[in-house]
Order: structure tokens, then C-alpha cells, then sequence
């Protein structure tokens, strides 16, 4: 049964960073770490009590072991975030694709659902996936 109890804004990018990291079926620990690092420094996450984030993982497997999962990811996206913060949340997202330093097929169609979802500017999204290739970008051998 999925848990009703209303989500904050920083419960729902939690989740929506899981789901990102879980798109390819495998959540690695270069993404988890990305995840929990970016938990502990963004301001978006200010005051996020660190030991809440065992139960917004619980909640969000909860989440996406019913067939609509996503779905209901979705419509929690568009139900929570002010549209202030849809490009924090597709630049969260890109920055989970990205952790592991590679992106998957998987990866890149949950990345244009969103895109279209949030509404992100195709101006703005180019720029934050570019911002993300540069932060990621290994010295060349």
C-alpha cells in the first residue's frame, strides 16, 4: 500500500533522484553517493534531517513497486514542486545520470519525460546537461 501521508518538495526530489538512479534497473554506488552528497550541500535541501533519508527510500521503493509508480512520480512532481524549482529538478536528475559516468538509454528517456513534463526550456535543460558534461569530463589519456 502506498503511503498518503503528503510529500515536501525535498522528499519528492529525493524520489525523483532514486527513480533516476534506478532507470536503468540498478542503483549504483556512485549514484547514491552523488545522491547523498548533493542532500548535504545544495540549499535546496537545507534543514532535510540526514536520517529522514532511510524512510524517503522506503517510501519511494513503496512508490515504484506498483505498476503505476511512475506515473504517481509524476503527478507527485506536479503536485508539490512550485514551477521555481522544475529546473533544479531536471538538474538533479541530469546530475544522477551522469554520476556513474555513463548514460543509459533508460536514462535518457526518463530524461526527455521530464524535460516535457516540467516544462524545462530546451535552452535551459541544453545548458544544464552541458554544465553536467563538463563537471563529469575525465582528463583525457
Amino acid at each position: 500500500m502506498i503511503n498518503q501521508t503528503p510529500m515536501t518538495e525535498q522528499q519528492v526530489l529525493i524520489n525523483l533522484m532514486l527513480a533516476m538512479a534506478a532507470a536503468d534497473e540498478t542503483i549504483n554506488d556512485a549514484e547514491l553517493s552523488r545522491i547523498e552528497r548533493l542532500i548535504d550541500f545544495l540549499p535546496v535541501f537545507e534543514n532535510f534531517p540526514p536520517e529522514d533519508l532511510s524512510i524517503v527510500t522506503n517510501s519511494f521503493i513503496e512508490l515504484m513497486a506498483v505498476e503505476e509508480g511512475l506515473d504517481s512520480l509524476m503527478t507527485l512532481l506536479a503536485s508539490t514542486l512550485p514551477h521555481e524549482l522544475h529546473e533544479t529538478a531536471y538538474a538533479l536528475a541530469v546530475e544522477i545520470a551522469a554520476a556513474d559516468l555513463t548514460v543509459t538509454p533508460e536514462e535518457l528517456r526518463l530524461l526527455d519525460m521530464l524535460r516535457d513534463f516540467l516544462k524545462v526550456d530546451k535552452l535551459a535543460a541544453a545548458a544544464i546537461e552541458r554544465g553536467a558534461r563538463a563537471r563529469f569530463r575525465k582528463i583525457p589519456k
